[in-house]
């Protein structure tokens, strides 16, 4: 048994809304686990499950072998770091580090000691007699991720919680947590809608589709081998291009060309899936490709155009090449590198 089990988890709302459907997934001790999805996804449901703030319909949750599901939220031993931070707006840093240990019982010396230990830890020592109010949004993220470290938990739940930064402070907040969470070494799950995240924070990654886990493995692994149409949409930023064919023995036809010797069985209507940076130029690639736009990013560039039935496309090349609006550019795909999905289902099929 994991350290945590979630067996055929559902949560259905009075109004017959189904949230979560039949979910089941395990976490090590010590794992990274990330749910990755879209708004209303059911991931944050499925999140609050685990803390006891949503009832759970069917299914059992089991933490350290002992099962949860009428457990107390405050007695599962759990702390959650929200989007909002809830922190105490009258108290300095240090009582709001503190307060939970107070209502607990625990006595004044070790109190200090947790409270100055996880100020170190998260360098915010010299902050511990400000108030909230005094702090900048990645201050107040480090005192509401403080109050969870505090309580040494056997679960850290992250709902969302670097929302509310800006761009360069989510990458700052975004390494320090994975570096806190390998340091303190806490089983810990953490929400996001955000697929870059996802894939630099989870040791584990759950991509969630309308309730439902579409895929559940390493972050290289689902973006390596997505087994379904809206995992390969979702991972991957740029978003992977996509276009209509039609599979038959062995043979793709799609915008006009032909891969041939395709490793399937499948006969049938199919989206053909090729990652941006999977393409190179060729004399007589089989792609052709009218720029539009491009990104100069540095290391790369992003280039965007249209196929000849006006279909977006999007190729990842090194920066220094130059490539100017209006090109005509040829294009094969990498090593055979491209996802076949049946059109119908979603699910990938070579």
């Amino acid at each position: 048994m994991s350290f945590l089990d979630l067996k055929n988890i559902t949560k259905i709302y009075p109004n017959g809304t189904k949230a979560v459907h039949e979910t089941s997934l395990s976490i090590d001790e010590g794992e990274f686990m990330v749910f990755v999805g879209p708004s209303g996804c059911g991931k944050s449901t499925l999140l609050r499950m685990v803390a006891g703030l949503e009832e759970i319909t069917e299914g059992e949750i089991t933490l350290d072998g002992n099962l949860i599901n009428e457990v107390d939220p405050s007695e599962r031993d759990i702390a959650m770091v929200f989007q909002n931070y809830a922190l105490y707006p009258h108290m300095n840093v240090y009582n709001n580090l503190a307060y939970g240990l107070k209502n607990r019982g625990i006595d004044k010396q070790a109190i200090e000691q947790k409270v100055n230990d996880a100020a170190k830890l998260l360098q915010i020592s010299d902050y511990l007699q400000r108030k909230p109010s005094m702090l900048s949004g990645g201050q107040r993220q480090r005192v509401a991720m403080g109050r969870a470290i505090v309580r040494n938990p056997k679960i850290f739940l992250f709902d969302e919680p670097l929302s509310n930064l800006d761009a360069k402070l989510r990458i700052q907040m975004r390494l320090e947590i994975k570096k806190l969470q390998q340091k303190v070494g806490v089983t810990s799950i953490f929400v996001t809608h955000d697929q870059t995240e996802a894939m630099t924070l989870a040791d584990k990654l759950a991509v969630i589709n309308n309730g439902v886990i579409e895929q559940l493995s390493t972050p290289i692994e689902i973006y390596n081998n997505p087994k379904s149409l809206f995992v390969a949409g979702f991972i991957g930023s740029p978003q992977m291009n996509f276009m209509e064919g039609e599979l038959k023995n062995k043979t793709l036809s799609a915008e006009g060309f032909e891969i041939k010797n395709v490793k399937s069985d499948y006969n049938g209507e199919v989206t053909l899936g090729i990652r941006p940076e999977h393409l190179s130029q060729s004399d007589n690639g089989l792609i052709n490709l009218t720029v539009d736009l491009v990104e100069q990013l540095g290391s790369d560039n992003l280039v965007y155009g249209q196929l000849k039935d006006k279909k977006d496309f999007c190729y990842r090349c090194p920066g220094n090449l130059t490539i100017k609006k209006g090109s005509k550019l040829s294009l094969n795909i990498d090593n055979d590198n491209y996802f076949i999905f049946d059109k119908s289902s979603g699910k990938r099929v070579n």
